[in-house]
């Protein structure tokens, strides 16, 4: 079941759902179904022209290839034309063990081409921290981004029970109070780091 506004606003109000934010105002952004979050100041970009390839058994081919990139109130971030870019919300968000939140584009930015998740629009219940965003340019035209804009928006769901091992409890919960757009973490998955071994 998907909160309706009133209980995204009640859920908030309760403590249930914790939104941090500088920016009172976002709460006037909440939706029929949904909530939208803003733009922070923080990129990273891979540095393509160092690596061959990105592989998840060689960490250090990604783990050391990106730039961070910070930009200024009111100045913009341009998004080249098939570019692939990791941004990351204003907001931090802290969820319940029995909920969870899908991100999503917001129409208006879809329409200029702008993708603000490649798949990772899930946001686990037990998760704390700000949304690493997975922006692409699908445009053949850069399109400016500004922090501080609405960037995505938010939908929270109930589960039909409390997780038995929320996020924050996963022995293996590589983003939990993340605050800058974060890197992959593949190659700490169990898998590879048998692999390695």
């Amino acid at each position: 079941m998907i909160l309706s506004d009133r209980d995204i606003k009640r859920a908030i109000a309760d403590g249930r759902v914790t939104i941090t934010s500088e920016q009172p105002e976002l709460f006037e952004h909440i939706h029929a179904s949904s909530m939208d979050l803003r733009l922070g100041n923080t990129f990273k970009l891979y540095e393509h022209s160092k690596f061959a390839i990105l592989d998840p058994k060689q960490p250090e081919s990604f783990a050391t290839d990106m730039r961070t990139v910070t930009v200024a109130d009111g100045d913009p971030f341009i998004v080249q034309p098939g570019e692939f870019v990791l941004g990351v919300t204003q907001e931090t968000i802290s969820v319940p063990d029995d909920l969870v939140v899908r991100v999503e584009g917001r129409s208006s930015l879809g329409r200029l081409g702008i993708i603000v998740h490649s798949t990772a629009g899930f946001v686990d219940p037990g998760f704390c921290g700000t949304i690493t965003l997975e922006i692409s340019n699908l445009n053949r035209l850069p399109v400016a981004l500004y922090p501080g804009m609405r960037v995505c928006q938010i939908a929270f769901e109930e589960m039909s029970s409390p997780a038995e091992q929320p996020y924050h409890s996963k022995p293996h919960s590589k983003y939990q109070n993340q605050v800058l757009p974060e890197e992959s973490r593949l190659s700490i998955d169990p898998e590879f780091v048998n692999l390695k071994a």
